[in-house]
């Protein structure tokens, strides 16, 4: 209990700190002159959310989000440098400048917002119920007394553990958390879990890319959209990395990769 008391004074006097180089000498914000300076942009992420951002047969991170950031690198003159996280934990590497930003299908919740400065929606999304096919549950009412399998620290559970959402909760038979929402998938498909409360955005990559027998019910927990998250007070880099992505979508670019990866343009960039 000490240790972690000790622990938790630093981090805030870290935190602190870090706020205060956060304006130079004039007062103005200098985060998009730090990455300039550093030649790089740091970005945290899952590297266990398709197709967000994920590793392939080779081991390298690639994915939606991925391509995305590396245009916008492009437009910015500095390098994308993918640095994977425990999702957790993403505030404190925020905060401690382990990371620039956060980019994989980071969800626009109340509590993001509160810790992070975020740019507006780039992609909406759903949190779905997935069963596999054939699976007796057709909507959140079956699910009283089942197994709901859900990957820790995701928006899926921080929803699902939410006040709306707290009689579907209750009416859980069993929760079991995973790492990563594809080893939720897996148990699913082992027989230990009834569903998976997930992203629909990912459970889709997974049906049509992966071939999976996967299906997501109509039923939803949230409207969700996705947003690019910064350090609190960083304003000037949200706003250069938001910019460069407008003109991304004037020029086709987001279009082009989008298509890629969904077989069309469903991003909300305007």
């Amino acid at each position: 209990m000490k240790k972690r008391l000790i622990s938790l004074v630093m981090v805030s006097l870290m935190v602190l700190s870090l706020a205060a180089c956060k304006k130079d000498a004039s007062g103005e914000d200098n985060s998009l002159k730090y990455i300039q300076d550093n030649g790089k942009l740091v970005v945290g992420l899952d590297d266990a959310f398709p197709p967000m951002g994920f590793r392939d047969d080779n081991d390298n991170v690639v994915g939606f989000d991925i391509d995305l950031a590396k245009a916008v690198c492009e437009k910015l003159g500095v390098e994308l440098v993918l640095q994977p996280i425990d999702w957790d934990a993403k505030n404190q590497e925020l905060d401690t400048k382990s990371i620039d930003c956060i980019w994989n299908g980071l969800s626009i919740t109340e509590e993001n917002q509160a810790n992070m400065t975020m740019t507006d929606a780039y992609m909406s999304n759903e949190i779905s119920l997935v069963v596999t096919n054939g699976s007796a549950i057709t909507s959140m009412a079956d699910m009283a007394g089942k197994r709901l399998a859900v990957q820790s620290g995701s928006s899926a559970e921080t929803t699902l553990t939410s006040d709306d959402n707290k009689e579907f909760n209750a009416s859980l038979g069993q929760l079991n958390p995973f790492d990563t929402y594809a080893t939720a998938l897996m148990d699913m498909e082992s027989g230990n879990s009834d569903a998976v409360l997930m992203d629909s955005v990912v459970a889709n990559y997974y049906i049509t890319t992966e071939g999976k027998d996967y299906k997501v019910l109509s039923d939803t927990l949230l409207e969700d959209k996705y947003g690019i998250g910064f350090r609190k007070g960083d304003q000037a880099l949200c706003d250069a990395v938001w910019n460069a992505l407008k003109e991304l979508k004037e020029d086709g670019t987001v279009a082009e990769i989008s298509t890629q990866w969904f077989g069309s343009d469903i991003t909300t960039i305007k």
